[in-house]
């Protein structure tokens, strides 16, 4: 992820009202950010006042075990409100948004673990980790589409009236096309082929090897199943978007299949929802989130996905968040509270 206006202060005494938790939960990092509950809507990414930011390892139970998922959340959460000097008794609200929350029955697990966490009445929230970063780019109102290309890959969409559909984000085996895991697969992948006789020579073999310091690609099997996570796989991209842009025509393939891969999720996401109007021309918000869709010295991978989903939908418009997704995760919760509180009071 790159930079954000975050808000960031120093820690000081939990303020009056209690305090929202936002979390980010990924398969490279988890993000807790916590908000004072009682501040007012705000109006730009630089005036949220976050109290604190804790940060751990990965949270997708697909990756690393329900178990050790759960134990990095509980984490994250308690470091967030050690930072911000207060504790679980002054929470009032907290949205989860986690990768792997894919079904239903995903999010009532999350929702019955979390809620013996917090003593009270606090209200909790579970969500894919797609819906905090969509909302990171609209400062927490849900409508558009985001296209997360980090590790893993999703295209997730919302219309006002709350119609939901993605495309991709199935994991590595059935659908992170695009994904930061997926580019470097085939990264490793063509240096095999290349090494077997069976693929076009590439300078990724010496990239690669030389990254990994190993002298031969034959030491590529033991290097990657000795700890296959999908996070120690997609680190690779660097060393092919660097390939590339020297003109290496088996790692140019590669980035262009990813990036037909990510235009086509989105195009799916919109068609399906009718995000474009019925004429396809109506301009619609998305959000770019995730290491693989940062700018780069020649290859623009965000750009060219852009220029492929505008040949389909000229009505695109492209949002960078300022804000982390976490704190998209925290203003969901703040929305969501601040909602409800109104339909109580009859206002």
């Amino acid at each position: 992820m790159g930079s954000y206006e975050n808000g960031e202060s120093p820690a000081a005494a939990a303020p009056e009202g209690g305090v929202i938790l936002g979390v980010d939960g990924g398969t490279t990092s988890t993000v807790c950010v916590c908000l004072p509950a009682a501040m007012p809507p705000p109006e730009a990414p630089g005036s949220v006042p976050v109290l604190s930011r804790a940060i751990a390892g990965c949270s997708n139970r697909n990756s690393v075990g329900e178990s050790a998922a759960l134990e990095t959340l509980e984490h994250v959460m308690t470091q967030a409100l050690t930072m911000a000097s207060t504790d679980h008794s002054n929470v009032v609200a907290v949205c989860l948004s986690v990768s792997g929350v894919n079904h239903p029955s995903d999010q009532q697990k999350m929702l019955d673990w979390i809620r013996n966490l917090f003593p009270g009445d606090a209200k909790f929230y579970v969500e894919n980790d797609a819906v905090a970063a969509l909302a990171s780019g609209t400062m927490g109102k849900l409508h558009g589409c985001v296209l997360i290309a980090g590790t893993g890959s999703i295209a997730y969409g919302v219309t006002e009236d709350g119609k939901l559909a993605r495309a991709a984000g199935a994991g590595p085996v059935l659908g992170d096309w695009g994904s930061g895991y997926g580019i470097a697969a085939q990264a490793l992948t063509a240096v095999i082929k290349a090494h077997d006789g069976r693929g076009p020579q590439t300078n990724l073999t010496r990239a690669i090897t030389r990254k990994l310091e190993i002298a031969s690609p034959d030491e590529l099997i033991g290097w990657t199943y000795a700890d296959p996570s999908w996070a120690r796989i997609a680190a690779l991209v660097p060393v092919v978007v660097s390939a590339a842009e020297d003109g290496d025509e088996v790692a140019n393939m590669i980035l262009r299949e990813a990036v037909q891969e990510l235009a086509d999720s989105v195009v799916a996401v919109v068609r399906r929802l009718a995000l474009c109007g019925e004429d396809g021309k109506n301009q619609f918000p998305l959000v770019l989130v995730g290491g693989v869709l940062e700018g780069n010295k020649k290859w623009n991978i965000s750009g060219e996905v852009i220029k492929c989903i505008s040949k389909v939908f000229p009505g695109v418009h492209a949002i960078r968040p300022e804000v982390e997704p976490a704190i998209g995760a925290a203003l969901l919760a703040w929305s969501h509270l601040h909602k409800e509180s109104k339909l109580e009071n009859g206002s």
